[in-house]
């Protein structure tokens, strides 16, 4: 039957490191077959010459998904990146294999239910792959960094400046590696590091220089270096992981893809809520919290940060006790309670609903979709 069907078939793609199971269906839900293929873009190819014209292909964005969402839109085929939270739902079956996964992923889109991700289109991806070998490198040598001062902590070395790799820091260094104040192992272990060190900034000044390379001539990306707090690195690092603005109609959108936004657990009379739920790019938010502390206490968002830097922060509770409040120090500000009556004689808060939380710094978020639309328009009142 596979080869005599004509109509529009939707394909599951359990996508794996060395291997992959292809489930091919009708719209009805019908299997026609189900395939497993080593992961090579040619045996995908001869699997979907037999799936007909623009075929619905579907997958989970798994460990190396690249080369396979390029090859199927080669194909012609339309494809959907299945989000791994989404799908979470597979790994407490009872039955749980290769072809089900497919099957399942399959009959998710095929009723209109699948919970999809954005897929990136190749420039982005290669501009986010040098974006976060940056911040890497940038790791790597602030791990190195720490080695040094514990290399001189341990050898009772005092240091004076605030910054040790600074000019008058660079001078300590180099007294102490030709002089005899330090043990051999220690002065070895200054020497070697140091020389990572230094190529490791010879590397990320070459990747900085990649990406104002690649967007100098980007408009989202002079734009953004507007708002207070924002940088060549910082901006790069927005442009780079938010990608398209548009797909983003409202701030709250934005910052609830950053994982920006607190949780919301509500059943009933039962509401629970909690710290923000960071279910997005790690890059993306530690980029806002430096933003936002190298804004201007006299700005209206720099006095907002500093009042809420000054609130109390909640004390920790015993293991078995229900807190009183979610969350105290932050959320009770940004977040007016909405009361209803219940019962007789009583008043449950119920909050917002999920679209409706107010994160953090949402006017912050508002700026950055101001000024990364096509059309640069100011929407809303100032900061």
């Amino acid at each position: 039957m596979s080869g005599a069907y004509e109509g529009r078939q939707i394909v599951g793609m359990d996508l794996h490191r060395r291997r992959s199971v292809l489930v091919r269906m009708t719209d009805t839900g019908e299997q026609l077959e189900t395939v497993r293929i080593s992961n090579d873009p040619e045996y995908l190819r001869q699997v979907m010459a037999r799936a007909g014209e623009a075929p619905e292909v579907v997958l989970e964005a798994a460990y190396g998904w690249y080369w396979a969402a390029d090859t199927l839109a080669e194909l012609g085929a339309q494809v959907h990146l299945a989000h791994p939270l989404g799908v979470k739902m597979f790994s407490y079956r009872r039955v749980k294999n290769d072809q089900r996964d497919a099957a399942d992923l399959a009959d998710l889109l095929r009723m209109g239910r699948l919970p999809e991700a954005w897929i990136a289109p190749p420039p982005t991806r290669e501009l986010r792959g040098w974006v976060r070998h940056r911040a890497k490198l940038v790791g790597l040598r602030s791990s190195l960094k720490c080695q040094v001062h514990g290399v001189l902590a341990n050898a009772g070395v005092w240091v004076p400046m605030t910054d040790l790799f600074g000019v008058a820091g660079q001078q300590l260094l180099a007294d102490l590696s030709g002089g005899e104040r330090l043990s051999v192992e220690s002065r070895s272990r200054l020497d070697s590091t140091l020389r990572v060190i230094a190529a490791l900034e010879f590397e990320i000044e070459l990747f900085a220089k990649l990406v104002n390379g690649r967007l100098r001539t980007d408009p989202g990306y002079r734009t953004i270096q507007q708002i207070p707090g924002i940088g060549p690195v910082l901006a790069g690092v927005f442009v780079a992981e938010i990608g398209d603005i548009t797909r983003f109609t409202r701030p709250q959108q934005l910052a609830s893809w950053a994982g920006l936004t607190p949780k919301h657990h509500e059943s009933d009379t039962t509401v629970h809520r909690g710290r923000i739920t960071k279910q997005g790019s790690r890059l993306v938010r530690w980029a806002a919290v430096e933003a936002v502390q190298r804004v201007g206490g006299h700005t209206r968002l720099g006095q907002h940060r500093d009042r809420v830097a000054a609130r109390p922060r909640p004390q920790h509770r015993r293991r078995g006790r229900r807190p009183r409040t979610a969350h105290p120090g932050v959320l009770r500000a940004t977040r007016p309670p909405h009361p209803r009556p219940h019962h007789p004689g009583r008043h449950v808060d119920t909050g917002t609903s999920v679209g409706g939380v107010r994160p953090r710094y949402t006017r912050w978020w508002a700026r950055v979709v101001q000024v990364m639309t096509p059309d640069c328009r100011r929407r809303g009142r100032p900061l």
